[in-house]
């Protein structure tokens, strides 16, 4: 588990996995992971079918900038995005909570 960071400021605990499918199962399915974020590296495009509620997710390019956010409901699909290199999925609420916004640049600390 890591913490992610905006500006040195911990935004949350975060589980760092290796696939969409992962993340969603992580977060989305049912919040009980530990974690209320994960980040998912190598993903462009996210689908919430099957999930059990819906899901903040944010595109990352490759120097995890935010490119864009977006509110994925429950059993909603997100298109892909050319330059995200990574996905942030979080319990839905999360992005507001955080004030995260395109053009915030973000940190991961283990």
């Amino acid at each position: 588990m890591a913490w992610l960071l905006r500006r040195g400021e911990v935004l949350a605990s975060i589980d760092v996995v290796t696939s969409r499918r992962a993340a969603l199962r992580s977060v989305a399915a049912d919040g009980s992971s530990g974690a209320p974020a994960a980040i998912a590296s190598g993903t462009v495009a996210v689908h919430g079918l099957g999930g059990r509620r819906g899901a903040d997710v944010a595109y990352l390019d490759a120097d995890l900038v935010v490119l864009r956010g977006s509110h994925l409901g429950r059993g909603g699909a997100d298109r892909a995005r050319a330059r995200a290199r990574s996905v942030l999925v979080a319990e839905a609420g999360s992005f507001d909570r955080w004030g995260l916004r395109a053009g915030d640049v973000l940190e991961l600390k283990e």
